[in-house]
């Protein structure tokens, strides 16, 4: 913390603990997002398969592994 003040950055450590708080906050509510989009993604499956639909397990396979690719990307 003290080094991000030595920097000239900021003016003082807390300063430094806002702006964490404020990305921490950031990324709560991104993860809040992401989690929801997935309950409803989820949803719309159970639905589907509710009504007798029914998926190709090598599609679904192959868009989840593409997810996750991207996530990590986006990670990296």
């Amino acid at each position: 913390m003290q080094a991000r003040v030595a920097s000239g950055r900021y003016n003082s450590a807390s300063e430094v603990v806002r702006e964490a708080l404020r990305l921490l906050e950031d990324r709560d509510q991104a993860r809040s997002a992401q989690l929801q989009e997935f309950n409803n993604q989820l949803q719309r499956c159970l639905t589907s398969l509710d009504r007798g639909e029914h998926a190709d397990p090598a599609v679904v396979r192959r868009t989840l592994q593409k997810k996750s690719d991207q996530h990590r990307k986006r990670r990296a």
